[in-house]
C-alpha cells in the first residue's frame, strides 16, 4: 500500500477556477485577490484578511507590521516568549527585526507551549508573546490571550498549521492581534502556494498592506492615517512610505482558493473522522504518545512520539514504515534550538527544552488527508504493534 504524507485536495472546480483567470487576462493580484480576503475574513469573523504569498510572508509581513505601528512598536533588542516546536519561519522573522527569543517547552502530550511557565518566562522586556497551535491542535491561546492582557502584550497568532481549528468557540487564528494562516499544497486549504495574515486592526491592516507590496501606497484603505495624499497624481502612485517587500499572490492563487474555502467545512469534518479512527486505535496505549486534543482539533496530521524508557529504537520503526511505503516526517520543524541556524538568534532557553528535545528524538508525524483514510489507519496501527513488541 502506499500512505502519503500529502495529498491532492482539488477537484474539477479549482482547475476550472484557473482557467477562468487565464482566459481573463488578470493574472497578478486584482479582484479575485481581493474577493478572497472579504471571504476569509468572513469565515473566520475578522475585519480584515491580507493574502500573501505564503504563511512565512504571513508571519514576515505580521512583524514588520507590528515594527512600523505608530503606537508601541516593535523594537530592536525587545523580548519575544516563544515555543520550543514550530516551523522555521516562526521564528525567523523575530531575527530579522531584532528581537530577542525566549523560549519556553512544550507539553510533552499537546506539543503546544506549557502555558503554566509563562509568568516564569516574562522580564521587564518582554513585549510579545507568539501562540502556535501546533498541527491541527489548539495551544491553551485563551490562556495566552488573558496573559498577554494582563500584561500589555502584543499576541502573535502563528496558526499556518491549524486553519479551521476551534477553541471555546472561536476559531484558531482569531484570537491574536495578528493571525496567520498557510495555503500551501499539503494544508487545509491549497492554493498552490499562498498565505493570509488577519486582524481586526485597522492601522495593522493597512500597514500590511503596503508591506506586502514594495511599500507602497496604492492598497492602502482610502482615508488611512499612514499618509496624506498629495495632489501629484504622477508621483503619488509610485510613492513609498514603508521597507516593503514583494510578496503578492496570484490571482490564481486567490480563485482557487475561494473554492477550496467553500469546500472547508467538509474537508475538516473528514478529517477529524479519521482523527477519531486514530485516537481510538492508539490512546491509552503506553508505547505511543499522541496529541491529546485541546479544544476540536482540525488534525493536520498525527503525531507519534515513541515512549521513553522502553526501549523502542524510531529507526527500526522508521525502517518498517518505509517498508510499508508510509510516508513520515519529523514533528513540524522539531525542537527548533537543536538546528544549526540557532547561532544566528539573540535567544534564551528558560530551562531545559525537554519535551521538545523527546518529541525531536523519538517523534514523527504521518499525514492524514480530506478523505477516509480507515484502512491507511489500520496498517500504519498493525506496522507499529508490530515494530514495537
Amino acid at each position: 500500500m502506499t500512505y502519503e504524507l500529502a495529498a491532492d485536495s482539488w477537484g474539477p472546480e479549482e482547475r476550472a477556477a484557473i482557467d477562468d483567470v487565464i482566459a481573463s487576462g488578470r493574472l497578478t493580484m486584482g479582484p479575485k485577490v481581493a474577493e478572497f480576503e472579504r471571504a476569509f475574513a468572513d469565515y473566520f469573523g475578522r475585519k480584515y484578511a491580507v493574502m500573501v504569498n505564503s504563511g512565512s510572508s504571513a508571519n514576515l509581513v505580521g512583524i514588520a507590521a507590528l515594527c512600523y505601528r505608530k503606537d508601541n512598536p516593535l523594537q530592536p533588542g525587545d523580548e519575544v516568549i516563544v515555543p520550543a516546536i514550530s516551523w522555521s519561519t516562526t521564528y525567523h522573522p523575530l531575527q530579522q527585526y531584532g528581537l530577542k527569543l525566549r523560549f519556553v517547552d512544550v507539553e510533552l502530550d499537546t506539543l503546544n507551549m506549557d502555558t503554566s511557565r509563562l509568568e516564569e518566562a516574562l522580564t521587564p522586556s518582554t513585549r510579545m508573546i507568539v501562540g502556535v497551535s501546533i498541527l491541527g491542535n489548539p495551544a491553551a491561546l485563551d490562556v495566552m490571550r488573558a496573559f498577554a492582557d494582563k500584561h500589555g502584550l502584543i499576541f502573535f497568532e502563528d496558526n499556518c498549521e491549524s486553519m479551521d481549528a476551534e477553541l471555546v468557540g472561536q476559531k484558531t487564528g482569531t484570537f491574536g492581534d495578528i493571525g496567520t494562516f498557510s495555503t500551501f499544497f499539503s494544508h487545509h486549504i491549497s492554493t498552490i502556494e499562498g498565505g493570509v495574515l488577519t486582524t481586526d486592526d485597522a492601522e495593522l491592516n493597512d500597514l500590511a498592506r503596503s508591506i506586502r507590496a514594495h511599500g507602497w501606497t496604492r492598497d492602502v484603505s482610502e482615508g488611512s492615517e499612514l499618509f496624506a495624499a498629495r495632489d501629484d497624481d504622477f508621483f503619488e502612485a509610485y510613492r513609498f512610505i514603508l521597507p516593503g517587500y514583494n510578496v503578492r499572490p496570484q490571482e490564481i492563487n486567490a480563485a482557487v482558493g475561494l473554492v477550496q474555502l467553500a469546500k472547508l467545512p467538509a474537508m475538516t469534518e473528514m478529517r477529524r473522522k479519521n482523527l477519531a479512527k486514530f485516537q481510538n486505535l492508539f490512546e491509552g496505549d503506553e508505547r505511543f504518545i499522541i496529541q491529546r486534543e485541546n479544544g476540536k482539533s482540525s488534525s493536520f496530521c498525527f503525531t507519534i512520539i515513541l515512549s521513553p524508557g522502553l526501549g523502542f529504537d524510531r529507526d527500526v520503526v522508521m525502517e518498517a514504515l518505509k517498508a510499508e511505503d508510509i510516508g513520515f516526517r519529523i514533528i513540524t520543524g522539531g525542537c527548533f534550538p537543536r538546528h544549526d541556524v540557532i547561532k544566528y538568534f539573540d535567544y534564551e532557553l528558560l530551562g531545559e527544552m525537554t519535551n521538545g528535545d523527546l518529541a525531536h528524538d523519538r517523534g514523527f508525524f504521518v499525514g492524514n488527508h480530506p478523505f477516509d483514510l480507515g484502512t491507511e489507519i489500520d496498517a500504519l496501527h498493525r506496522i507499529l504493534d508490530a515494530a514495537c513488541k
